[in-house]
């Protein structure tokens, strides 16, 4: 079956909206689904200023797969505590939305040339719920994620949010959750951002801002400062252009 045919049924299927946005949020310390901070109070505001979705796809950091592309098809999607050390208040947090089965074996379909498959094991993983928990704290959105395939390159990531890109216009919001930076080990707890950090954010922004997704995706051109800032990809991978102006970011 063709993609354009999935995309066809999908557009029966769903009522016709006006252009949902795009979402790319930093998520942070996992703290921050419990701890009232600057970045919960934003993204309880983010929520509050978005059209209300018929669902939404998240492409998290914190799913990673190699050779395929997953999607979550289950109908309760349980909340996942992939972290450790952390006061036991963090893990008792849930987040009780509901999964969309039938749009994300669609969603399957529409990826079918990029290996994808259905999968009920994974759920929603810290990167998905500790932000959705503010932006729709009544879990009254059937939420699913899509998993990054970390054996791809760029230019294979940009191919996926392109074939995903059209889902805005049936009233589905695409929310990808990492980092602009994302470097644990360059971290100075209380202190001032890192100049390379500083730098890079600023060259994001502005080449978003120009809609130029060749140079976001071409790691040579990025050069050293990409791998400062993303000594792995994970983080800077769900920020992948889906051929769309700059909606939301947070960094």
């Amino acid at each position: 079956m063709s993609t354009a045919h999935d995309l066809n049924n999908l557009r029966d299927r769903l009522s016709p909206s006006d252009r949902m946005p795009l979402v790319f949020l930093g998520h942070g310390s996992p703290m921050n689904s419990i701890e009232d901070t600057a970045f919960s109070r934003a993204w309880t505001d983010l929520g509050r200023s978005l059209p209300h979705p018929e669902a939404i796809l998240v492409v998290s950091a914190h799913w990673m797969t190699h050779e395929t592309t997953l999607v979550d098809v289950s109908s309760t999607p349980r909340t996942i505590h992939d972290f450790y050390g952390f006061p036991e208040q963090l893990y008792a947090q849930t987040y009780p939305a509901h999964g969309d089965p039938k749009l994300a074996r669609e969603v399957v379909s529409l990826l079918a040339s990029h290996h994808a498959q259905g999968d009920e094991n994974w759920r929603l993983d810290h990167g998905a719920w500790t932000v959705l928990k503010y932006m729709y704290p009544n879990a009254d959105v059937p939420v699913f994620q899509v998993s990054i395939d970390m054996s791809q390159g760029l230019d294979y990531q940009l191919e996926v949010g392109r074939a995903l890109a059209d889902l805005r216009d049936r009233g589905v919001l695409i929310l990808g959750s990492g980092n602009i930076v994302h470097n644990l080990r360059a971290m100075r707890p209380g202190g001032r951002p890192q100049d390379f950090a500083l730098e890079f954010d600023a060259l994001f922004a502005d080449r978003l801002t120009a809609r130029d997704f060749d140079t976001l995706a071409n790691p040579a051109q990025l050069g050293n400062l990409l791998r400062m800032a993303h000594p792995s990809l994970d983080h800077y991978l769900p920020a992948r252009p889906w051929q769309a102006p700059p909606t939301a970011r947070m960094s």
